[in-house]
């Protein structure tokens, strides 16, 4: 039997108030209790869900942010079965116990063990409200919040039930974008919307969601698949995942649902708002066909943001829904979306503007702000 696992001694990326710059700081994260797994990350990718939240100045501070990261398990706690020391892992913020009626079903990703304490603390481990992290600055310990996964550490703590095992033969630098983004966008597309061979789709906001929406558009087959974005630099990108073509709503003079009404013989089958911008869940809910036509809103506006809509865009046949990690299960399905990108199904590359050490976060936190990246891969030392 393995000796009991100790606290370790790492760094992290510390977020000490809100718009602050990060702080790269020693911790010490303690061992994994029972249930849970401590994880070395190897790559961690910086989503927008962390920059949003990094700007809420109700959250409490000090925090260790990031959520979207592959790693090796280090150390498993008591009554953990399913994983060991030196398997390679995705940690998600979806969780999934495999007991309850959504984990069970075909069309339910929101496990009732794990959904309802994600969906009120906005933070997913641990399940006990202790954290797993802490600091000692002169003499004085400090426990250090936890938010989703808080891959922005050098180890982290999370539940066993919120880890996808994926192959050995996965680039963990490539593997870390499946843990949110890419596999929203996709799953928005195969698992919410059901897109059809031979539809029409308009996506809103080019960024990694809306990129990962026109791949899964591609692989489904969509005949025409019109980009969306106020940002021209994206575009050519765009077309090399499969947009057919693009619409800048700044060089339009109409609304850009009327646009594309009139570009679609009266609107696409299809829409997705992946900027998270309630405004344009409007356009997109628009600018489908009366009858039919489905919106799907992937994109995360700011906590407490409205969506106001006009009854009678949704009395003509249309639907709106929302999805969360695109309607994939952790730990059953990420693993196969992990293999598309061995397997070049999926071309991580298309989404990762550039790789940096984990050292250089708030450069990379930068450029994410500014527009000037999809997904900066921080890889750990």
């Amino acid at each position: 039997m393995a000796p009991p696992a100790l606290p370790i001694k790492c760094k992290a990326a510390v977020a000490w108030g809100a718009n602050q710059a990060l702080v790269i700081e020693e911790i010490e994260v303690d061992a994994p209790h029972a249930g849970e797994v401590r994880i070395r990350i190897a790559a961690t990718s910086l989503c927008h869900t962390d920059l949003t939240f990094l700007g809420v100045e109700q959250l409490q501070f000090p925090r260790i942010l990031g959520h979207e990261a592959a790693g090796i398990v280090e150390s498993v706690g008591e009554g953990v079965d399913d994983l060991k020391v030196g398997d390679h892992v995705l940690p998600v913020y979806q969780g999934e116990c495999g007991k309850c009626a959504p984990c069970k079903s075909q069309i339910n990703n929101l496990c009732e063990k794990y959904w309802p304490f994600l969906k009120t603390t906005m933070m997913l481990h641990p399940q006990d409200q202790k954290s797993r992290f802490s600091i000692t600055r002169e003499g004085r310990t400090q426990l250090i919040l936890p938010f989703l996964t808080s891959t922005f550490s050098e180890y982290t703590v999370v539940k066993a039930n919120c880890c996808a095992k994926i192959s050995k033969e996965a680039p963990l630098d490539k593997a870390c974008l499946m843990s949110c983004g890419v596999s929203t966008g996709l799953g928005a597309v195969w698992n919410i919307a059901n897109v059809q061979k031979g539809s029409t789709v308009a996506v809103f906001g080019l960024g990694t969601i809306g990129l990962a929406a026109v791949d899964g558009a591609r692989i489904a087959g969509a005949s025409r698949i019109i980009g969306v974005d106020i940002n021209p630099s994206k575009f050519e990108l765009a077309k090399k995942c499969g947009v057919t073509e693009c619409v800048n709503p700044k060089e339009c003079d109409k609304p850009i649902q009327q646009v594309l009404q009139g570009l679609t013989n009266g609107g696409v089958d299809y829409a997705f708002e992946c900027a998270g911008k309630m405004e344009l869940v409007v356009a997109a809910l628009e600018s489908t066909q009366e009858g039919h036509g489905k919106t799907v809103v992937v994109g995360l506006d700011t906590p407490g943001s409205k969506l106001i809509l006009d009854p009678t865009s949704l009395l003509c046949g249309r639907s709106i829904m929302g999805c969360v990690f695109g309607g994939f299960k952790g730990k059953t399905h990420v693993p196969g979306l992990v293999d598309m990108i061995t397997k070049k199904e999926v071309v991580a590359e298309n989404y990762i503007s550039c790789v940096l050490p984990f050292e250089d976060i708030n450069k990379a936190l930068d450029l994410l702000k500014n527009g000037k990246s999809l997904r900066c891969v921080l890889t750990m030392s």
